[in-house]
């Protein structure tokens, strides 16, 4: 049923939350891969006077790089077929992009559970997949002690 599953990551805890969720999956669905996404988005340029923003740019996108092979090594070990990509962009929009252009068929994520002020002011990366996505979308909400991270 889901050949590719796509489990967007943003280097927190927290996102990991659905790591156990997609190994699930992927065993009970014979999912044949496991695609790995961390969007790094662009540093923010006013007042960004003196700072090289391209340096920093690319420091983020090699700290992501090393970051997914590291989760990747681990889903290897345990026999799935993995995948990994860095992207630069913005997170819901690159997301939503990559699932178009890859054939995925399945978007498995955590929600940090904002609301409110909160979620007026961060937004939701994890709504506006689900609003536009054309696949399914799993979303897994943190317990407490995983969101205190």
């Amino acid at each position: 049923m889901y050949e590719k599953m796509l489990v967007p990551l943003d280097g927190s805890r927290l996102a990991e939350c659905v790591l156990p969720h997609a190994r699930a999956i992927a065993k009970g669905c014979t999912v044949r891969e496991i695609i790995l996404l961390r969007v790094v988005e662009p540093p923010p340029t006013m007042g960004a006077e003196g700072i090289d923003v391209v340096a920093l740019q690319q420091a983020d996108q090699e700290a992501a790089t090393a970051y997914l092979a590291r989760i990747e090594s681990q889903l290897a070990a345990e026999g799935f077929k993995v995948s990994s990509h860095v992207l630069a962009g913005r997170a819901a929009e690159a997301i939503n992009e990559f699932v178009h252009n890859n054939e995925v068929n399945l978007i498995a994520l955590a929600t940090h559970g904002r609301s409110g002020i909160s979620r007026l002011v961060f937004g939701s990366v994890a709504d506006r997949v689900i609003r536009s996505a054309h696949v399914p979308v799993l979303l897994v909400r943190p317990k407490d002690d995983e969101s205190a991270a």
